[in-house]
């Protein structure tokens, strides 16, 4: 079968890209995959990190990809469509996380729908960061795809609310396994200038103001002098406030800052020292960093938004936070750290899901689901 994948793929960075070149390599095993890559993914103004592209020190994976799509410039939208179509898919995937995309995504898709099985995987559908034109944008583009994957059941609803008539299925976030095996944690605190003997609580990932880290810089101030604070990730915006309340903790010393992207060589070291990562979300869909924390085997505390609770607290792969407050998270990390038995418990659990999680599992489903779409037309 002949399946198309329009997203972003190397050179573009992030947890999408990853995605895509982890979801491309799978299906390449059975099937011919074609991936069409943005050739302007963001005009630079609109992007609030350093770079949206891979630097020369990062080893992400390159995805042979045909770039074409330039969200800014409507002619690409008729050269991407008409390259896609002349390839001659059997299934069109296409990635949907923010509204921005939705009149390049929606138009290439509403006129591919005639040609093939449309599927887009929905990251999210309500934008963590709302904007007034979000709902008719993402109501034009979903209206392109004969079905939906959502990766938790969150998403799910949203979409709902939107397409109430929408055919969708819910698969599980797969584990990305790309970042290798456990460092020693001895070495890997070396490397990283940290004090050996200290409970790690780690903060990691693009730092945005809905993740929380205000909060849990404020949950860390009540804790003890065995505790030590891991900030590991790139800031979209300014990290300035974030720096004054370090600056204000007289727990500063134990509070260690690592601002910039983190590359996929570097992402084993800071879960290796880790004891706990703690993702303090005030709103959320589902997290790519549940799924290297997964990996890694190392356990977490969330809120009780969007799909955390479903795939961390219901699992028993973490704690859940009582609320979106400095005082429920630091009350979370004192219960994971008294009880010997929560934390194996929820090591265990994590040891289940890692089985249940692959990418073959993701892409037979897929695959499944696609197979339905195609039967009921």
């Amino acid at each position: 079968m002949k399946i198309a994948i329009l997203s972003c793929f190397y050179p573009y960075r992030g947890g999408i890209s990853q995605f895509n070149a982890c979801l491309y390599g799978e299906l390449s095993k059975w099937h011919i995959v074609k991936a069409f890559n943005f050739k302007r993914q963001y005009p630079d103004f609109l992007f609030p990190g350093k770079t949206q592209y891979v630097t020369p020190d990062d080893e992400a994976v390159p995805v042979e990809s045909v770039s074409l799509l330039d969200t800014a410039n409507p002619f690409s939208y008729l050269k991407t469509l008409k390259a896609i179509r002349e390839w001659g898919p059997d299934i069109l995937i296409v990635r949907y996380w923010m509204s921005y995309f939705a009149p390049s995504l929606g138009f290439i898709t509403r006129h591919m729908k005639k040609h093939c099985t449309v599927i887009s995987i929905l990251d999210n559908v309500i934008p963590h960061e709302p904007h007034f034109f979000d709902r008719p944008f993402t109501k034009y583009f979903l209206k392109g795809s004969h079905g939906h994957v959502t990766l938790c059941e969150a998403v799910a609803k949203d979409l709902l609310k939107i397409s109430p008539d929408a055919r969708y299925t819910v698969i599980p976030h797969p584990l990305y396994s790309h970042f290798g095996a456990r460092a020693d944690r001895l070495e890997a605190e070396k490397r990283l200038g940290l004090e050996h003997g200290l409970k790690n609580i780690l903060f990691f990932g693009l730092i945005r103001e809905y993740k929380g880290l205000d909060i849990l810089i404020d949950a860390f101030k009540g804790l003890g002098k065995e505790y030590q604070l891991i900030i590991a990730g790139e800031p979209y915006g300014s990290f300035s406030g974030y720096q004054e309340q370090i600056d204000g903790c007289i727990c500063r010393e134990r509070i260690h800052t690592f601002l910039h992207y983190i590359k996929d060589s570097e992402v084993a070291d800071y879960f290796s020292v880790a004891d706990l990562t703690v993702l303090p979300y005030r709103s959320a869909t589902q997290s790519g960093i549940s799924s290297i924390s997964y990996h890694f085997e190392v356990p977490m505390i969330v809120t009780d938004v969007g799909g955390m609770k479903e795939t961390i607290g219901d699992k028993g792969t973490g704690i859940l936070a009582d609320s979106c407050t400095a005082e429920a998270i630091r009350e979370a990390i004192l219960k994971y750290f008294s009880d010997p038995d929560i934390r194996e418990q929820c090591k265990t659990e994590i040891r289940k899901e890692k089985e249940r999680l692959s990418w073959s599992s993701f892409c037979r489903q897929l695959i499944g689901f696609s197979s339905q779409l195609k039967n009921s037309l």
